[in-house]
């Protein structure tokens, strides 16, 4: 029974029933994400990436990236830690989406301001349509998180080579 303001104990009741339910299911889908971000970490980890740091040696425009005394600054400043949840980040907010108003200018390259944004275009992961040439990522669509973690892998990879 229903009085002006006043919700009666059997609705009440069910509508916590449905809230533990739908808390229990969310658990589950994050528990689900979490083991398929996993298992994506891992594919992506065996894919060998020698082959297309070899073809981006072999661009005079990529191969003339470098880090600078202020980038390893950066880096040694925030750790590798920092460094990769910023790289997941901005790939997520400036490549991920299907339609970038801006593509092919987001990427500042200037040094000393994200290390990263030198390691995008050192790798050919600075725009859709580098992506699309380098990686064969095509254009029109969001990333999936394989995808985002790749990109994320490559440009890490060239981060600690420069480094050492």
């Amino acid at each position: 029974m229903r009085r002006a303001g006043i919700i009666s104990p059997p609705f009440l009741s069910y509508a916590i029933v449905c809230k533990r339910n739908l808390s229990k299911r969310m658990r589950q889908l994050e528990l689900f994400q979490d083991s398929q971000e996993e298992e994506e970490r891992r594919e992506v980890g065996a894919i060998d990436l020698n082959p297309l740091f070899e073809r981006l040696a072999k661009s005079k425009f990529r191969s003339s990236f470098y880090l600078n005394a202020k980038d390893k600054a950066y880096i040694q400043e925030k750790g590798w830690e920092k460094i990769e949840q910023g790289t997941r980040e901005t790939i997520a907010r400036r490549l991920a989406p299907a339609d970038i108003a801006n593509d092919g200018k987001q990427t500042p390259m200037r040094h000393g301001i994200f290390p990263p944004f030198i390691a995008q275009h050192a790798t050919g992961c600075c725009c859709r349509g580098c992506l699309e040439k380098w990686h064969g990522i095509p254009k029109g669509r969001s990333l999936t998180m394989k995808e985002q973690l790749y990109i994320t892998r490559v440009i890490m990879e060239w981060l600690r080579r420069q480094w050492e």
